[in-house]
């Protein structure tokens, strides 16, 4: 991976862009060339156009072939939308990526060696942008040092084979960091809302920005294409300067979309995309049980004032309880897709957060990030080992991909990992201050050694950050030889309902405190009321 030559960027012949069908502008893309895609979860910013079109070119002609895509974050809903249009055997090469679970035909393809795949941290693939904008060879950073992006462990390769040069340490002033090489970009795939006959861009109705700037930027100067899928064409000079996103000189090919989805719940939503704020009605409980728990636990960690990241999965539930207890206007909530403020989505189309209080770039959200403008995060995990690791990235042949998880870890003042204690068929009653165990889950989580690094707890004691780690049952401290257990539920047994389903046993605090009562009400209530997304607005967008 080397920046570009000099010689390569060139200037549009025309004033104009070109104006194509989606398949035309499929057409361009060339065997052998590196596809840069921007987008996020459930359809945001998703040039879902461009994708089948491609796609569907590679399933009736054979071309392109052995494409390098690179993209940040999961573009696609798990149900074979987004880059799993271009899981197709021959189609591509290598995919470069920061999250690989909202494509699971993707994800197969990697596992089974068919396609060279590649995780890396997302802060560091959508700041790579910029990098090869400027000419510059890389990111150099300390995000990933000692985790499976490390070139001394993995080089963040997900499938078999030698790891390449992508990322190398580099010593600086008796400092490890980690340079990630820069990659030239032969095509970039992007979304706006509204495109001039200049090629100038708005996006007025999407959920975020992302990294479409940087990446029309990183590609132009690569001497590569930029191709975007817009939903409308307006004349010449009538969009406002101070709303145009990408300038036109940068945009190659415009691709128009009548019937462009600004997410796949489908119907435009003002309330995502701050047009205005969209009332919220009554918010219904979380329901009892081990998330509720955790995510009250959790919700207790956070003090007033705090800017705070929630990842997906377990810790999402955490939003809900700020809200239920009156306590989110006392925080700023973020998400690295580059808002803060208001409830963030849930599942497929995390990354969207209703009524946001603003919206930047995702490149100068995580520069926030990195920097340690975190107070704190809660996270999910997959697995806890011995030394006090994490892994949740990989289980077995699934590839989740690290996401913004390995940014934002590293770089918050402190973290709250949450999850289950086993998993895969656990069950539980709560209520009356107490948790009983029905019946136990078939996985520990707890183990003696993770199977994916994404979280070094090494690197964390170095860095004096504070960890814990909370299960329904039971909560943990990062101590200086691994996790402590310093809280238990009331009326469990210390040996029989924890530390027989560990793989390994952690050192045991005296004394040992018991869990807040008010963590397992007997009404469901409680103060775990669940966020609940804003109602959908009745009025049909207008043009």
């Amino acid at each position: 991976m080397t920046t570009a030559p000099a010689g390569r960027r060139r200037s549009r012949p025309d004033v104009n862009p070109a104006r194509m069908s989606a398949a035309e502008a499929a057409g361009l893309v060339s065997s052998g060339s590196t596809l840069a895609v921007e987008g996020s979860g459930g359809g945001v910013i998703e040039p879902t156009a461009l994708l089948e079109a491609l796609g569907s070119r590679s399933a009736e002609s054979g071309e392109p072939r052995d494409l390098t895509v690179y993209f940040c974050a999961g573009i696609g809903d798990k149900q074979g939308s987004g880059l799993d249009n271009l899981a197709r055997p021959g189609l591509l090469r290598r995919a470069i990526g920061g999250h690989f679970g909202m494509n699971p035909g993707l994800t197969a393809l990697v596992a089974s060696g068919q396609v060279e795949g590649f995780n890396f941290p997302q802060g560091v693939l959508t700041q790579m942008y910029r990098e090869v904008a400027a000419g510059r060879p890389g990111v150099l950073t300390k995000v990933g040092l000692g985790t499976f992006c490390d070139p001394r462990l993995d080089g963040g390769r997900l499938s078999p084979g030698p790891t390449g040069d992508l990322v190398r340490v580099v010593e600086i002033e008796g400092d490890d960091w980690l340079l990630y090489r820069a990659l030239p970009i032969d095509f970039a795939f992007i979304r706006a809302t509204t495109a001039d006959e200049r090629g100038n861009l708005t996006m007025e109705h999407e959920v975020a920005s992302l990294g479409v700037l940087a990446l029309a930027m990183a590609c132009h100067n690569s001497g590569g294409k930029v191709i975007a899928q817009v939903e409308r064409m307006a004349a010449s000079h009538s969009l406002r300067a101070r709303d145009v996103v990408v300038p036109a000189h940068l945009v190659d090919v415009v691709v128009v979309v009548p019937e462009q989805r600004q997410t796949i719940i489908g119907r435009y939503q003002p309330g995502l995309s701050g047009e205005f704020r969209a009332p919220v009605d009554a918010i219904p409980a979380l329901p009892a049980g081990e998330r509720a728990v955790i995510a009250r636990r959790a919700a207790a960690e956070i003090v007033p004032g705090a800017v705070v990241n929630v990842g997906v999965g377990m810790a999402d539930g955490v939003p809900a309880v700020l809200l239920a207890e009156g306590r989110l206007e006392d925080v700023v909530l973020t998400v690295e897709q580059g808002l803060s403020g208001g409830v963030p989505a849930q599942g497929v189309l995390f990354g969207a957060v209703w009524n946001p209080d603003s919206m930047i770039d995702a490149p100068s959200q995580f520069d926030f990030f990195d920097g340690g403008g975190l107070d704190i995060a809660c996270l999910g995990f997959a697995e806890v080992d011995r030394y006090g690791n994490v892994n949740a990235s990989r289980v077995g042949d699934t590839v989740f991909g690290a996401g913004g998880f390995i940014n934002i870890s590293q770089s918050a003042g402190r973290v709250v990992f949450c999850g289950t204690l086993t998993a895969g068929g656990l069950v539980v009653r709560v209520g009356g201050g107490r948790i009983a165990i029905e019946r136990e889950g078939r996985h520990r989580k707890f183990v003696d050694s993770v199977q994916h690094m994404t979280f070094s707890a090494a690197q964390a004691r170095a860095r004096g950050q504070r960890v814990t780690y909370v299960t329904e049952r039971a909560v943990f401290e990062l101590g200086d030889d691994g996790p402590v257990l310093v809280e238990i539920a009331a009326g469990l047994d210390v040996e029989r309902d924890v530390l027989a389903h560990m793989a390994f046993r952690p050192a045991v605090a005296q004394p040992l405190r018991t869990m807040d009562a008010a963590l397992f009400p007997d009404d469901p209530t409680g103060s775990a009321g669940a966020k609940r997304e804003p109602a959908p607005a009745t009025a049909e967008r207008r043009p």
